[in-house]
């Protein structure tokens, strides 16, 4: 048999031992699916009877929306890919805002390839032949668009309270507002327009600098997709009397501007509640630099989602997540940069337990979101007993299962983080490193002298599971171009790779479309490395030495798996979410 036939026969046999693609994808979205259920279902009679105490105290919330407080709510049915079936929400989300916002069309959904609007003027077709084109380009199977006639007040009002307008007029507001920069009005129509601009620009931070200097610039910059991109430019004067109304709203002294200080205050917005984290501190001689996180509870992301292209990672950690016995105890370790996700994937983990059964507590600096069912306790540093370790000690007086820890930052922490983890709680925490691997090496950094080898010891029976992530920028579906993989990269790249030459692989398209703002970006994924230690008690005395002799050892012992960064990125690539060289250079890193 000549080598073709060989191969085209190797090729048969490999392709009937697997099953299709679809299938692998029913059989995952089935799985989620069942997941998802059975959260609503943990929850679904606390939450009908906290929606019955809240009518009566005149409070309006709808089963839904409480669900999804709860962290519960039913995620959209659509595989990855092209998406059949969308709420309103999800189509106002991923559809760029100028396809839709200017013709006065409220989004009521889209099912099995009709996209139906209520709009308040009759549209042209080329208007509808537009917004099929962007939806189609965005990743929605839709085929047609179907009209409901509504009543004219309801529909207004529903642009209102829903559309939110103010961020299609942030320019306008704020040329009004500099030529009246006395107007009250207008520069709190600004503050809220500005934040309804980021939000729908899906910024996770706004960046004030606020300079007295008559030559340094006063920019408004907000932070998309790890990218700072600066968008309004104000006077100094303008720009101290936004500073002073954001601080005045964050409960800040406003006439301190050399004292580092933090505070938070809330909005609506789209009729769900934004809550922004307010830091301030001094800029130059004298003046002033001001950061809003921007804190979106429907922006985090759900469990099955963030490990939607790490299923066998997010089954494992699932395990670790809802023992049947309690006292299983362990450590779970995030670890990464700043800026990674760790946080997002810690919230992530917490919906995922079955905190009806299960009581979480979890200590941070700062609280983030709030989380029903859970205890949340506010890190305070230099008061007696609210430092990481104080509290950690006193939270095993409460009965937790479960104790989230924001960060382990020094050995005191990491100690008694091991402690509690060793008398039978599952702890969960984060820690800057590198890798997986040098989580190990950095925890041992932190552990005091006298006491390493014990603590290692400790830390080679509690560890279950490291996850070392990075946020990667995803291409532009839109507009990125198409090439095999032999035009973009050269030969070692490939061969490092391990990628066919032939392979159909994207580009990133600097110019961007209408769908990604000009930029070709559209979002970011996560990218893992992840160590997952699958071993009992007695079987783990190699990884204690591997610890405490060559900690590249662990990766070699049974029972360790391992998922390496550079998987990840093929994949990325290969599915066409990645350009190719930007991956080489996430890979050197």
């Amino acid at each position: 048999m000549s080598d073709d036939a060989t191969q085209n026969e190797e090729q048969r046999k490999k392709t009937e031992a697997e099953p299709p693609d679809g299938v692998e994808r029913r059989m995952d979205g089935a799985r989620k699916k069942m997941r998802s259920s059975e959260g609503r279902e943990r929850y679904l009679d606390m939450v009908q009877r906290e929606r019955s105490m809240m009518l009566d105290q005149g409070i309006a919330r709808s089963t839904e929306q409480l669900l999804d407080m709860a962290g519960a709510a039913m995620p959209s049915e659509e595989e990855e890919g092209v998406k059949d079936r969308a709420t309103g929400d999800q189509l106002r989300a991923i559809l760029p805002v100028q396809s839709w916002l200017p013709l006065s069309i409220h989004l009521i959904g889209l099912r099995e390839g009709v996209m139906r609007i209520a709009p308040l003027h009759d549209l042209n077709d080329r208007q509808v032949e537009s917004l099929v084109s962007t939806a189609q380009r965005s990743g929605f199977a839709v085929e047609r668009v179907e009209v409901e006639v509504w009543d004219r007040k309801e529909l207004i009002d529903t642009l209102r309270s829903v559309h939110d307008l103010s961020a299609d007029r942030c320019e306008k507001t704020l040329s009004q507002w500099l030529t009246d920069s006395d107007n009250g009005l207008l520069l709190n129509q600004f503050q809220r327009d500005m934040m309804a601009e980021a939000l729908q620009m899906r910024a996770s931070d706004i960046h004030l600098v606020q300079d007295n200097n008559p030559e340094a610039p006063n920019w408004i910059q907000y932070r998309i997709d790890g990218d700072m991109i600066p968008m309004h430019l104000l006077p100094a004067e303008a720009m101290a009397r936004l500073t002073t109304l954001l601080k005045r709203d964050a409960g800040l002294n406003f006439g301190d501007r050399t004292t580092p200080k933090d505070g938070r205050f809330g909005f609506l917005w789209q009729g769900r509640a934004i809550d922004v984290r307010v830091a301030a501190g001094p800029q130059a001689q004298d003046g002033e630099k001001l950061t809003l996180r921007l804190l979106d509870r429907a922006a985090l992301k759900g469990f099955d989602e963030l490990f939607s292209r790490h299923a066998d990672v997010g089954d494992h950690l699932a395990k670790l997540l809802s023992p049947e016995i309690k006292g299983g105890g362990g450590m779970i370790l995030l670890s990464g940069p700043t800026g990674s996700g760790k946080t997002t994937t810690l919230y992530a983990c917490v919906q995922q337990i079955d905190r009806r059964r299960r009581h979480v507590l979890t200590i941070e600096d700062p609280i983030e979101y709030e989380l029903r069912y859970a205890t949340q306790w506010q890190v305070r540093p230099g008061m007696p007993g609210g430092a990481f370790a104080d509290l950690i000690r006193a939270s095993m007086r409460h009965d937790p299962d479960y104790i989230i820890i924001g960060e382990m930052r020094d050995a005191d922490t990491v100690e008694t983080s091991l402690k509690a983890a060793e008398s039978g709680h599952t702890v969960i925490s984060t820690i800057h490193a590198d890798t997986a691997l040098q989580t190990f090496e950095r925890l041992r950094s932190l552990m005091p002298a006298e006491r390493e080898r014990s603590s290692t010891y400790t830390l080679a029976q509690q560890v279950k599971c490291i996850l070392n992530q990075r946020l990667v920028r995803t291409l532009c579906q839109g507009c990125a171009h198409k090439d095999a993989a032999s035009k973009v990269l050269k030969d070692h790249e490939l061969q490092e790779l391990d990628i066919p030459a032939d392979t159909e692989v994207r580009r990133h398209n600097t110019s961007g479309c209408d769908l990604c703002n000009r930029t070709g970006i559209s979002g970011r994924t996560l990218l893992l490395d992840a160590l997952l230690i699958d071993l009992g008690p007695s079987q783990r005395n190699e990884i204690y030495e591997a610890l405490i002799g060559n900690v590249n050892d662990v990766i070699k012992e049974e029972g360790v798996i391992v998922h390496t960064r550079r998987e990840g990125l093929v994949d990325l690539i290969i599915t066409g979410l990645v350009d190719p060289k930007a991956a080489m250079s996430y890979l050197e890193q």
